[in-house]
């Protein structure tokens, strides 16, 4: 019983997140018999994008389009959806303990966390408006659309050079802005240079928007550069603060000596170091596109019951040995 003698509810698997690896894993669980609710709070990464690509049968389709679609498929199964933010987790007799910020704690067999990351963006004055639209991270994910426009990446971490050659995939006009960072080495020069892409030194001061699209930036010493879109390297910080109390912790993640986000280790499963707890997407694997965190999803939830199989069979075989 729960608070004030009220019955808990209790399910196979609750699912933490309700985007594209949550409600995957939610599918496979549900059509697998599975008890399951997914506790989404509404805050998807992709929110500001105009369309998923790369996924197949299914590239251009809006992220609230595909989102809704998914709870669709989960909830003709018999799963549950509902909207609540999860602030703390913790073992019970049953499993684990599920607390919300509003509404009675459920109980859950087991755990798969697909909270997703938070993109930090970098402190200059009108670009957090325009992220997702013509400030961008992935070339994969909006190059096509940028494609031969005037590209700007701003030197934000230790990726910057090797984001302004990738880009010159889809664009023959990018400039790397250094905004701050030291000019490149000598080999990396001369790699920028046989590509054609530009070094501009000088901080960025300000984006510059016309009719509602971006036109370029202005930089600290009042240089304006025209640009059509911005590319930036977020810091990239894994959602997984209210499950700290079961020990499922963020660690750092390094590219080229430098801290460039926090993720959540685990086995290829999905499986954390703590036993019953899986986690699936951006939580755990940084540059899992939608496509890619649908399928850690589903990778997940087989494991998710097949471990619950196994439970279920030894507790059947230890009520056979007793009837016996």
């Amino acid at each position: 019983m729960g608070e004030h003698g009220r019955a808990e509810r209790r399910y196979d698997v609750v699912v933490v997140g309700g985007g594209a690896a949550g409600l995957s894993g939610a599918l496979a669980l549900v059509r697998a018999r599975r008890s399951v609710l997914v506790l989404d709070d509404g805050r998807p990464r992709n929110a500001t994008a105009d369309r998923t690509h790369n996924f197949l049968t299914r590239d251009g389709t809006p992220p609230a389009e595909l989102l809704a679609a998914g709870r669709a498929e989960v909830t003709a199964y018999g799963g549950g959806i509902e909207a609540g933010v999860v602030v703390a987790a913790e073992r019970c007799p049953d499993g684990f303990r599920v607390s919300l910020a509003s509404g009675p704690p459920v109980v859950a067999r087991r755990l798969l966390v697909a909270t997703g990351l938070v993109d930090e963006l970098p402190d200059v004055p009108g670009l957090a408006e325009r992220w997702g639209r013509d400030v961008l991270h992935c070339p994969y994910c909006h190059g096509w659309e940028a494609r031969d426009r005037a590209i700007g990446v701003l030197a934000t971490g230790p990726l910057a050079a090797r984001q302004a050659l990738m880009w010159r995939q889809w664009s023959a006009t990018v400039t790397l802005l250094l905004h701050g960072s030291p000019e490149p080495g000598a080999e990396e020069r001369e790699r920028l240079a046989a590509r054609s892409v530009d070094v501009v030194p000088g901080r960025v001061a300000e984006l510059e928007v016309a009719d509602d699209r971006l036109a370029g930036v202005r930089l600290a010493d009042g240089r304006r550069l025209p640009c059509r879109a911005l590319v930036v390297e977020p810091r990239f910080t894994a959602r997984a603060e209210a499950l700290a109390a079961l020990g499922v912790a963020a660690t750092e993640e390094r590219s080229a000596g430098e801290v460039v986000g926090s993720s959540v280790a685990a086995a290829p499963s999905g499986a954390t170091d703590v036993p019953g707890v899986w986690v699936a997407g951006n939580v755990t694997s940084l540059s899992d596109q939608v496509i890619g965190a649908a399928a850690a999803g589903v990778q997940a939830a087989q494991a998710i019951n097949s471990d619950l199989v196994e439970e279920d069979t030894r507790r059947a075989v230890a009520a056979y040995r007793r009837r016996g």
